[in-house]
């Protein structure tokens, strides 16, 4: 079975996106990036990521979009801003009919990287060794791979169990 995986790390300056595609065991890169928001308004942001998203969905066809938990932030408003990202992100895949799935940050990092706690470097190469990509993605860019390649991983975990 091959599914088309968007992997969306929110923030309301920069979202990471990452797109692969999953045949069996085999993870093909297919293109990744960041939505840089140069834009001084929240509102005006919102409507950049809405309008990213929706554009990579329309160009990519995934099957299944998969983003990154809130954590909890130090500052109250840099995490109500980071939901807002995401609430967008969210809002555009279940328009266009793409099933949501979420992850933890600390999932991330240990499914790809083997800990919890491992720094944006450890992914960066970690997403560059095990989609053989010539160099490190851009950190947001990296860690949006790394939650599709979770998805992946947890998709494919999923199948075992079905087939036993």
């Amino acid at each position: 079975m091959t599914v088309v995986i968007l992997g969306i790390d929110p923030g309301s300056r920069i979202t990471g996106y990452g797109i692969l595609r999953q045949e069996g065991r085999k993870l093909s890169y297919l293109g990744s990036g960041c939505f840089c928001n140069k834009v001084d308004n929240l509102p005006g942001r919102l409507k950049l990521i809405y309008a990213g998203v929706s554009e990579l969905i329309t160009k990519f066809k995934p099957d299944y979009l998969a983003i990154e938990q809130v954590f909890m932030a130090k500052n109250a408003d840099a995490a109500l801003k980071l939901g807002q990202a995401r609430g967008v992100a969210i809002v555009a895949a279940i328009n266009l009919n793409l099933t949501v799935f979420e992850y933890a940050a600390r999932q991330v990092k240990k499914m790809v990287v083997g800990t919890g706690s491992a720094e944006k470097s450890q992914i960066q190469y970690m997403v560059r060794t095990l989609l053989k990509l010539p160099a490190n993605p851009q950190a947001d860019a990296a860690d949006a791979l790394a939650i599709a390649i979770t998805h992946c991983q947890v998709n494919q975990n999923y199948l075992r169990m079905d087939q036993r």
